[in-house]
C-alpha cells in the first residue's frame, strides 16, 4: 500500500472544513461528473496499487488530532467489514452524505456517536465523544468539567429519562440548535467539492473607490500637499542651478528635497500627543504618523540615491575638463567642494552608506524577526545624519533650526520626567503564551486615561532601550500600574526569561533574600506617559471595534475579570478561540451543544469561566461588520493592533462597509 501518498488531498475529502460556504449547494449533472472524477483520482493517489485504503492510511490522510473520529468514520465507510475501504464504498458513503436527506446525514452523526452499535447512545459513549471533541479542538478541561458537559447534554437529550439517547431524541435535541442543523447540512454537502476554478471578478482597485478616499481623506490630502511641496522645491532648486548642467540641476533638486524631508522626519511623540488634543487632529493624519514617517524615510532613500548618482555623472563630466580625477572628486577634499574645507563629497559618501543601512535595518523582516535591537541602535544614527548634513550642506541648519529646537526640548522634558522618581516592579506573574504580567508601583501624581501607554526602560534587560506598552489596569487602581507583555522579540523574551530563572534555582533562604534585594535595585525603572485619546480601552492581544463600543477579542484575555467591573456598562466583548473547531465541523457539534447548554445553566463559560460565551473558530468578519452596520448607530471607528495579514482583512471589510480604520504599529 502507498502509505506515503498525498495524504493532504484526502483531508480535503473527509474533514468537514470550517470554511464552508454559507448555503447548501445542489450539484448539477456536470458538477457530479467532475466531483466523481476528482474523488476517483485522489483515491487512487492514496490507495496505491491494491486500490484499497486501510485504517493507517486513512488516519494519516485525515490528519486528525484524535483517532476516535478517524476510526468511527472508517468503520462506517467500511460497509463490508473487510478492514479496508474500496472506491465503491467511499463513493457510496459520500454520495449519501452529499445527496441524502437531512435525516440521512443526522443518522450518520448518530452512528458516529453510537460506538457499540446498540442503536442508542449511553453516557459513557457520549463522554468519550466529548473528550475526543476537546482534544480535536485543543481544549484542556478538568475531568469534573467534562462530566458536567456530558451530564448537561445527556439530560437535555434524554427526554424520556431512559438512560440512553435514541436517534429521534438526538434529532429533537439538534432541532433546538438551528445553526448546528444548518451547518451540519452545509458541511456534508461540501465535504468533497473539488477545488473551484478561481474566477476572479473584475473589480475596481480599492485605491480608486469612493469609500477608500472617504476613509483616508486626511492622509491623502496630506500626501498630496507633501508631493506638491516636494515638486515645487525640486523644480525651484533646478532652476536656480541651471548654469551647472543637467546632472548638477538634478543633484541640487534632490538636495533641496532632502533638506525638507530630513527635518520632516522627526518623531516628536510628546508634541504629537499634545496636538491630538487640539483642532489640528481634525486636519492632519496624526494617528498615521508612523506610516508617514516610513513614507518619508523611503523618500529620503530615493532622493539620496538619485542625488549621489547625479553628482557622480556630474563629476565624470568635470573630470574630463579638469586636473582632478573622478576618484579625487569623490573621495578627497582636493577639489574643494563644500563649505567646510571641501568635505562635501566625503560626507556625502558617508551619508549615503548610513542612510542605506538605516533603511535596511528598519525593514519589517528585521524588526519582526526578533532583532529589534538592530533596528533600535541603527535608528540612533539619525544624530550622525544630522551632524553630517550640517557639514555637507551650507543651508541645512536653516531647515533644521525650528524642528531641531523642538526635538531638543522634547528630549529635555523626557529626561526630566523620567528622573523625577524611579518606579519599582512590586509583583510579577508569568502567564500562558509567554506573557509577563508586571505590577508596578504607581507614582503619587501619575494620572492616565484608559488607552494610554507608557515607555518603559528596565536597565537590567537593556540599559538604553525604551519600549511602549499599553497600560492594562484601570485608572481607578490607585496603588499600581499593570502591564501585560507578550514575548515577541529579544527584549520581551529576555524579560520573561529573567523572571523565569528562579523557578529552576535551588532555594536558599539567605540567597533568596539577597537576590530579592538585588532585583529591587536592578529593576528600578522609569516610565514616560503617552496619551492616545482615540481609545477608550486598549488591551494587549485585544482587537477593538468601536462601533457603538463593541469589542471583539481574537484571543483569550486572562485579565478580562479585572477590566470588566469598570467597563460592563459600555463594553460588549466577543471572545473567539481560534484553535477550536467551529460549529460547522461534525467533530465539534456535540461539544458546542454541550458548552452552550452548560453555559446557560451555570451562566458562565466553561472554558474561560467568564460570563461571555467563548465562540469556537475564527470570526466571520463579514457578518460581524454587517451586524454593526445594520444597527446604524452612527459612525463606526475600527482600531486594530495585531497581525499585518489580519489587518488587511479587517481593513478591506471596513472599506466595504464605510467604516474608519486605524492601525497601531507598536
Amino acid at each position: 500500500m502507498n502509505t506515503t501518498g498525498n495524504a493532504a488531498d484526502l483531508l480535503t475529502l473527509l474533514v468537514l472544513s470550517s470554511s464552508c460556504s454559507t448555503r447548501t449547494r445542489i450539484m448539477s449533472l456536470d458538477e457530479d461528473a467532475r466531483w466523481l472524477e476528482w474523488v476517483t483520482k485522489q483515491f487512487e493517489t492514496i490507495a496505491g496499487d491494491d486500490k484499497e485504503i486501510d485504517i493507517d492510511e486513512f488516519k494519516t490522510a485525515l490528519k486528525v488530532k484524535e483517532s476516535f473520529f478517524a476510526e468511527r468514520f472508517f468503520a462506517l465507510f467500511d460497509s463490508d467489514g473487510s478492514s479496508s475501504i474500496s472506491l465503491d464504498e467511499l463513493l457510496e458513503a459520500l454520495d449519501l452524505l452529499i445527496h441524502g436527506s437531512e435525516t440521512d446525514k443526522l443518522r450518520f452523526l448518530f452512528q458516529v456517536y453510537d460506538v457499540d452499535g446498540s442503536g442508542s447512545i449511553d453516557p459513557d459513549e457520549l463522554r468519550t465523544v466529548l473528550k475526543s471533541c476537546l482534544r480535536e479542538s485543543a481544549i484542556s478541561l478538568p475531568e469534573e468539567k467534562l462530566d458536567d458537559l456530558t451530564l448537561a447534554l445527556f439530560e437535555s437529550a434524554d427526554k424520556d429519562n431512559s438512560g440512553s439517547i435514541t436517534f429521534e431524541e438526538l434529532k429533537a435535541e439538534l432541532e433546538n440548535f438551528p445553526e448546528v442543523m444548518e451547518n451540519l447540512t452545509i458541511s456534508a454537502a461540501n465535504w468533497l467539492k473539488p477545488p473551484e476554478v478561481d474566477q476572479k471578478k473584475r473589480q475596481t482597485p480599492r485605491y480608486l473607490t469612493r469609500v477608500y478616499w472617504q476613509n483616508n481623506s486626511r492622509k491623502l490630502l496630506f500626501l498630496c500637499v507633501y508631493a506638491v511641496l516636494s515638486l515645487l522645491l525640486f523644480v525651484g532648486a533646478m532652476l536656480q542651478n541651471s548654469h551647472g548642467g543637467a546632472w548638477f540641476m538634478v543633484a541640487k533638486g534632490c538636495g533641496q528635497c532632502l533638506n525638507f524631508n530630513c527635518t520632516f522626519l522627526l518623531m516628536l511623540r510628546r508634541c504629537l500627543t499634545w496636538l491630538r488634543a487640539t483642532w489640528v487632529v481634525r486636519v492632519l493624519p496624526l494617528d498615521q504618523n508612523i506610516l508617514l514617517h516610513q513614507i518619508v524615510g523611503y523618500a529620503i532613500l530615493c532622493y539620496t540615491l538619485v542625488h549621489t548618482t547625479a553628482h557622480i555623472f556630474n563629476f565624470v563630466h568635470l573630470s574630463e575638463n579638469s586636473t582632478f580625477s573622478l576618484w579625487e572628486y569623490l573621495l578627497t577634499t582636493r577639489p574643494g567642494i563644500g563649505w567646510v574645507k571641501g568635505t562635501a563629497s566625503l560626507t556625502g559618501v558617508v551619508l549615503q552608506v548610513v542612510i542605506c543601512l538605516m533603511v535596511l535595518c528598519s525593514s519589517t523582516f528585521v524588526r519582526r524577526s526578533g532583532h529589534f535591537e538592530v533596528f533600535y541602535w541603527s535608528h540612533l544614527s539619525y544624530i550622525w545624519v544630522w551632524s553630517l548634513l550640517m557639514v555637507h550642506c551650507a543651508n541645512f541648519w536653516k531647515w533644521f533650526l525650528v524642528p531641531g529646537l523642538a526635538f531638543i526640548l522634547e528630549k529635555i522634558v523626557g529626561i526630566a520626567v523620567s528622573r523625577m522618581g524611579g518606579l519599582y516592579i512590586v509583583e510579577v506573574n508569568l502567564l500562558p503564551s509567554k506573557v509577563t504580567h508586571l505590577v508596578i508601583k504607581r507614582p503619587q501624581f501619575f494620572q492616565f486615561k484608559p488607552g494610554d501607554y507608557v515607555y518603559i526602560n528596565i536597565p537590567v534587560i537593556a540599559k538604553y532601550e525604551w519600549h511602549p506598552f499599553t497600560i492594562s489596569s484601570a485608572p481607578e487602581q490607585s496603588d499600581a500600574l499593570w502591564l501585560h507583555i507578550r514575548s515577541m522579540g529579544q527584549w520581551t523574551n529576555r524579560l520573561y526569561e529573567y523572571f523565569r530563572q528562579p523557578e529552576t534555582e535551588t532555594v536558599n533562604p539567605k540567597r533568596l533574600a539577597t537576590s530579592l534585594r538585588n532585583r529591587q535595585q536592578l529593576l528600578k525603572m522609569s516610565a514616560k506617559l503617552g496619551e492616545n485619546h482615540r481609545f477608550f480601552l486598549l488591551l494587549l492581544l485585544l482587537l477593538l471595534l468601536l462601533g457603538g463600543s463593541r469589542c471583539f477579542s481574537l484571543h483569550l484575555v486572562w485579565f478580562y475579570n479585572h477590566v470588566w467591573p469598570f467597563s460592563g456598562r459600555f463594553l460588549e466583548m466577543h471572545m473567539y478561540m481560534t484553535s477550536a473547531l467551529s460549529k460547522n465541523d461534525m467533530k465539534a457539534i456535540g461539544l458546542q451543544m454541550a458548552l452552550d447548554l452548560l453555559a446557560k445553566k451555570e451562566k458562565r463559560d466553561s472554558i474561560t469561566g467568564l460570563r461571555t460565551r467563548t465562540q469556537p473558530g475564527r470570526p466571520e468578519w463579514g457578518k460581524v461588520f454587517q451586524k454593526v452596520s445594520e444597527e446604524n448607530k452612527g459612525k463606526v471607528h475600527v482600531f486594530y493592533c495585531g497581525s499585518p495579514a489580519l489587518a488587511k482583512v479587517i481593513k478591506a471589510q471596513c472599506e466595504h462597509f464605510g467604516f474608519h480604520f486605524y492601525k497601531e504599529n507598536f
